[in-house]
């Protein structure tokens, strides 16, 4: 009898264990709120003391996560930069070489549906993923040339790359009454909004957290994608109590930097022109910036009501940035630091500690960066030309990069446009126009607001930086330097 209560004893132990082993789940993969607003310059993030902005959702972000400084966006650019960061690779290789619109489409010049995409991957792996405000990357139906240009296409569910929330656009400049297609609508069902475009965003975002609707399966991690579009022009479409911050202020004292000027500089060969007509409206600028801030700090908080916060990695930046004025200049798409640096902060304290981070990482890095971060590291696809970085938030060694590529050309010719590359000191450009070349060289260091062009003062240090411009290029099958 005692052996048999022995056995029995024995039995319902094993049984337990059993039990317990096939109840015990793996390791919860994070979540991903991945957020990224248009037009937002590194110069506007608040804890820098630069611009004069209140950002302090966006700050704490960076204070208990890790702040890339050194971050730059390659092809400062709406529809390149996207094109980058979804597929891990530079524009010649992506095919989006500009921003979409219907007179660029015939030339490829959109986001191509066999694209092995950063959403492709996560929904390949798990994720419930999600896209929420501006895509700007498919070609509209191809126009000639004189033709009038649309800018802006419904995205069918089958270019969506994995995502299976959409609550997105094209693009337009609508930030007061924007417009969406959500999930399941057809092409003649857009969604008009009396909202300003973060706020009901953020609306849209909240729900999704809540999953009220059955916007995500619940028992899946998410991927969240929203792309902000202010700071971006209209600056002026943007709520009266967040231009009521800058009431009475003149835009000549908010406009700080050494290097503003307030007549176009006509000298430089690339860059919007047109600021005299267009840099009273940087007051308006800065009040978006407080504004995307606000909604950002409502979708965190409800991160938190929903028990979601801690196990969610949370990233901010920006396609590009704003010259708003400095090197008499407005708006992007050039080398300048005010257009070519962004935002890039990533949060998650579960796993990551605090620091800032100086390593000069480019946009086709973030993808295989991330998924690194994430434990996808062997799911990048094999065509990715960026590198996973993801060591050096646990201080591990990387073989750092040297320079960072600056880019900027026109899918007609992909050889035509500017071309450069920024170094731990120097940032150098040549812009093709007029059948010349212009070459700008700005020391850094000496000189931290691109002040003074040096290209002609050392002979030694030129052909150097145009040495390594072309190595460079040539590694990238770039027809620039044939």
């Amino acid at each position: 009898m005692k052996l048999i209560a022995y056995f029995i004893i024995l039995s319902t132990v094993l049984c337990s264990c059993a039990k317990q082993v096939k109840d015990t789940k793996p390791e919860t993969k994070p979540n991903l709120l991945f957020i990224f607003a248009d037009q937002y310059r590194k110069a506007s993030l608040g804890f820098l003391n630069e611009d004069p902005v209140q950002t302090p959702n966006i700050d704490n972000l960076a204070e208990n996560g890790v702040f890339f400084s050194r971050a730059v966006s390659n092809h400062p650019l709406c529809s390149p930069y996207r094109g980058m960061l979804f597929t891990g690779k530079y524009p010649l290789a992506n095919g989006v070489i500009a921003n979409c619109n219907s007179g660029r489409t015939a030339y490829g010049n959109y986001l191509k549906k066999d694209e092995v995409c950063f959403s492709d991957v996560l929904a390949e792996n798990g994720y419930s993923a999600g896209y929420v405000g501006k895509w700007h990357l498919d070609g509209p139906e191809p126009t000639l040339p004189g033709e009038t240009v649309e800018w802006d296409t419904w995205c069918p569910p089958e270019n969506r790359h994995g995502f299976s929330f959409w609550h997105a656009y094209g693009t337009h400049g609508r930030h007061n009454n924007p417009y969406y297609w959500t999930t399941h609508a057809a092409e003649g069902e857009k969604l008009v909004v009396n909202k300003w475009s973060p706020e009901h965003e953020a609306d849209v975002i909240i729900d999704y957290l809540k999953n009220t609707e059955h916007q995500r399966i619940n028992e899946k991690p998410f991927a969240l994608f929203w792309s902000i579009n202010p700071p971006h022009t209209p600056f002026g479409e943007v709520p009266e109590k967040y231009k009521q911050q800058f009431a009475g202020k003149d835009y000549k004292q908010l406009l700080n930097r050494d290097n503003v000027k307030f007549t176009t500089n006509n000298d430089l060969q690339r860059g919007d022109k047109g600021v005299e007509t267009k840099i009273d409206q940087a007051p308006d600028y800065f009040a978006c910036v407080n504004g995307v801030d606000d909604q950002i700090g409502r979708v965190i908080s409800a991160l938190k009501e929903q028990g979601l916060y801690e196990n969610t990695i949370i990233v901010f930046t920006a396609d590009h940035g704003e010259m708003l004025g400095s090197q008499g200049l407005m708006h992007k798409n050039v080398w300048f630091k005010e257009a070519y640096y962004i935002p890039l902060i990533v949060h998650f304290p579960k796993t990551v500690k605090s620091k800032t981070e100086d390593i000069m990482i480019s946009v086709p890095d973030y993808m295989p960066t991330m998924l690194g971060l994430m434990g996808l590291g062997n799911q990048i696809p094999a065509k990715v030309e960026g590198v996973d970085y993801s060591n050096v938030f646990f201080n591990k060694a990387v073989i750092r990069p040297d320079k960072q590529l600056y880019f900027g050309s026109e899918p007609s010719n992909s050889s035509s446009g500017a071309r450069g590359f920024r170094n731990a000191q120097y940032t150098f450009a040549v812009v093709k126009a007029n059948g010349q070349k212009y070459y700008y060289l700005y020391n850094d260091i000496n000189d931290p607001f691109q002040m003074v062009n040096i290209w002609g003062n050392n002979k030694d240090l030129d052909e150097k930086m145009e040495q390594e411009l072309n190595e460079l290029l040539f590694g990238m099958n770039d027809p620039w330097i044939k």
